[in-house]
């Protein structure tokens, strides 16, 4: 062991004191806006080494002194050459200009085309926002989360709607980040749209696998989505006018060249419409979402940057006469980002998440109802990053995150009764640490190797422990508040290999262990915004995904195409289901509905995309399998959850038919979940009863669907200082009834027998038109 140790250190040695080089490193921009650019390559052709900037813009590169002719590139900007001398540490600053021409004609390296056979990263994928607005969107809504669905290992949650599996996993086990806070339900309107305004958006990326040492606190995925800084040259702005919803932002320096700021908002107007009905119950009804967006952007100097940024939405569903539900996001970013030195780079920030409704009963001449839940959480984090030389560098760094849920809270008000009922206050302290490195052993073989230490601490509040058979506990304990107790926690490996093989081809290896303490409680598919989320505690521990992922990356035709083909095997501790006919709405005893045990998940992932040229897009095909052993449930014996999808067949596609004019579509395929059905009935006191035998044995039919859209841009003239452009889209273009759920129920003209009646949420084309425009 000593010898082992000793070789290693040797190695981090020899890797870090390598032959005398100086460190180039600085910004990549977008020449107009001033906006980093995630992704672009810096590579010295003359020695072969290359870097590729972070989500700051960032890169550092150390090179053998000498003159060199540096290649800075990003796909759809104009490749920069620029001639440089190295003698000692120095920064550079890079500004490209976007390609006015088609991407045909776009010079883009081969270093940089080629990114995905070399870059360390498998079993993720970034979609810029150019990407997304091409895909059809309904009614015209462009959707960060519709987009992520026609990836590989991505199933969606149910026709029309955001949710989403990942790899077996389950909706609440996908982490959502918005500028690194938390997004808990990402979501409106039941579902049919996301939070998230694609104007603002600059790019999101989904980790399925292989996620980096510094995240952690979900077990299935990753979903990192960033917004723009906004435009510090310039006064712009952009919104569209669409048939369910508008939206209008606005962006522009502070100080030019060195702070600016971003806003926007986004409503829907559908009850502007039912006001105007002649039907009362429509014109007392009102149903409608809004976002708003907002960031600041401050480069104070050469070293450091400050981000504020927010997100603050809400959904209200009312009947002027007895029912108003409103349920909403907020979150809050401050982001400090300082360079010690051109290897030392820190990255600070401070957090803050909020989901939240409210649902109230207002009864004429009784009793009114107001019910209210909440979970909050305040985040700190910090981040280190530290670039040795071209082939080492490491990162380290912790978060902590204090959690407060609230599950429910009922008043009842009237004129002779007033009471109300409360489930206790939950709190918890979530905390974590973690050491990464980055080893690129030779010009073939790199290693990322992390380890992570993450603990849950429950903070105050009552301990109940129970015999399975009843809700009434057979103790408690009362912890005074600011008290911590259930300690739980345990290391995260995190590994990730690549061997290059030749120039346009490599094969890549990754293994994770992820850990979760927050979990749903939910009867339902995807979760409904009356659903609470609640903790690790004495009686449930957490959820722990261990998954092993193996890849093969290929490019074709001087990198036009890219090809994909993954395997991977995921074990699943601790998984989380509920008993049969679970209470699961404002329950005191809650934990006690919780059943528990293990699951696994495997499959294949094959992907090809081409993505140069008029015509673009992928198509992928995902072949897999999951499944739960849960004591309590189906006998013990193993089943097949919700998210079990066999196969799925995703085909993306956008052509460029003229320069004004654009077409898009996709076509989507996936086997039906599967669904309890009942094998015989028996008559009790008139009433027909099912009777149930296998969980989740029989399946929904498969759904597939086809989507199409058309952009046309509106002829620019000399010296007009706006644009436009008309999107035009059709959803579900054949008319395809895609199955949401079965439901069994007793005949109407004969009681005795039962029928099995199916649903489906968008039955029926859904065309809509957008005008998007530019000033």
């Amino acid at each position: 062991m000593k010898k082992v140790f000793t070789l290693i250190l040797s190695l981090l040695i020899s890797l870090a004191q390598a032959e005398e080089k100086a460190t180039l490193s600085g910004h990549v921009r977008d020449a107009v806006t001033g906006e980093t650019l995630i992704g672009a390559t810096v590579y010295a052709p003359e020695v072969k080494i290359g870097a590729t900037t972070d989500l700051n813009g960032f890169y550092s590169l150390s090179l053998p002194k000498g003159k060199y002719q540096l290649q800075v590139s990003f796909i759809g900007y104009e490749t920069k050459t620029i001639e440089i001398q190295t003698s000692g540490n120095s920064t550079l600053d890079v500004k490209l200009t976007s390609s006015s021409t088609t991407l045909t004609e776009v010079t883009v390296t081969d270093q940089a085309k080629a990114a995905n056979v070399e870059d360390m990263k498998m079993s993720s994928e970034v979609l810029s926002i150019k990407t997304i607005k091409e895909i059809p969107a309904f009614m015209g809504e462009v959707d960060v989360l519709k987009a992520i669905q026609a990836l590989p290992g991505v199933q969606s949650g149910g026709e029309g709607t955001t949710g989403y599996f990942v790899r077996g996993g389950s909706a609440d086990q996908n982490l959502v980040l918005l500028d690194g806070a938390t997004v808990y339900s990402p979501s409106h309107l039941m579902g049919f749209f996301s939070v998230f305004n694609a104007d603002v958006i600059k790019e999101a990326e989904l980790y399925k696998g292989g996620v980096p040492a510094q995240y952690g606190g979900r077990s299935a995925s990753l979903l990192d989505i960033t917004q723009r800084n906004g435009d510090n040259e310039k006064l712009h702005g952009n919104g569209g006018l669409g048939l369910i919803a508008s939206r209008l932002s606005l962006e522009g320096p502070i100080q030019k060249g060195k702070s600016s700021f971003l806003v926007a908002g986004r409503r829907t107007y559908a009850d502007v419409f039912t006001r105007m009905s002649k039907r009362e119950d429509l014109k007392n009804s009102v149903m409608y979402f809004y976002d708003l967006n907002g960031r600041l952007n401050f480069r104070l100097g050469e070293k450091d940057v400050v981000t504020l940024s927010g997100y603050y939405g809400d959904d209200v569903l009312k009947n002027k006469e007895q029912l108003s539900w409103n349920w909403g996001n907020r979150t809050a970013t401050a982001n400090w980002k300082h360079s010690f030195s051109d290897k030392l780079i820190a990255d600070i920030s401070a957090l803050y998440s909020d989901f939240n409704y409210t649902l109230a009963v207002n009864s004429t001449g009784s009793s009114d109802l107001e019910w209210k839940a909440r979970i909050n959480d305040e985040t700190l984090k910090a981040d280190f990053t530290y670039l040795a030389n071209s082939r080492y560098s490491f990162k380290i760094g912790g978060a902590s995150i204090y959690h407060t849920i609230h599950p429910g809270n009922i008043s009842i008000t009237g004129s002779d009764v007033e009471t109300s009922f409360d489930l206790e206050t939950q709190r918890a302290l979530e905390s974590s640490a973690y050491l990464s490195s980055t080893i690129k052993v030779n010009d073939e073989f790199t290693i990322d190797a992390g380890l992570r230490y993450s603990m849950f601490q429950n903070i105050g509040g009552t301990v109940n422990r129970y015999q399975n058979s009843t809700n009434e506990p057979l103790s408690s304990t009362e912890y005074d508040a600011g008290e911590f107790h259930g300690t739980q926690g345990g290391f995260e490996s995190r590994l990730s290999m690549r061997h290059m093989l030749g120039t346009s081809s490599s094969i890549k290896m990754s293994y994770n262990r992820m850990m979760q303490y927050l979990q749903l409680a939910s009867n339902s598919t995807t979760g409904t915004p009356l659903d609470i989320y609640f903790p690790a505690s004495e009686n449930i521990k957490p959820q722990i995904a261990d998954q092993i992922a193996l890849g093969y990356f290929k490019n074709f035709n001087d990198n036009s195409y890219e090809f994909s083909a993954e395997v991977y095997y995921k074990y699943m501790q601790n998984q989380i289901d509920f008993k049969d006919n679970a209470n699961l709405i404002l329950n005191e005893h809650l934990e006690n509905e919780v059943l528990s045990g293990d699951g696994q998940a495997y499959g294949l992932e094959l992907m090809l995309k081409k993505t140069q040229g008029k015509f673009t897009g992928w198509i992928s095909y995902t072949l897999s399998h999951t499944e739960r052993t849960i004591e309590g449930i189906n006998d013990g014996k193993a089943y097949l959850p919700t998210q079990d999808r066999p196969h799925a067949i995703n085909i993306v596609s956008s052509y460029q038919v003229k320069p004004r004019l654009q077409f898009g579509a996709a076509w989507t395929y996936s086997s039906g979940a599967p669904i309890s059905l009942p094998t015989s009935s028996y008559e009790f006191d008139g009433v027909v009863v099912p009777v149930y035998d296998e969980k989740n044995g029989y399946r929904l039919p498969d759904s597939h669907r086809l989507d199409v859209s058309f952009t046309l841009d509106g002829k620019k003239k000399p010296g007009r200082k706006w644009e436009y452009s008309w999107n035009f889209s059709i959803y579900n273009l054949y008319a395809r009834q895609n199955p949401f759920s079965i439901q069994v129920r007793q005949n109407a003209d004969n009681p005795r027998q039962t029928e099995a009646v199916q649903t489906s949420l968008v039955g029926t084309m859904v065309p809509a038109i957008t005008l998007n425009f530019k000033f």
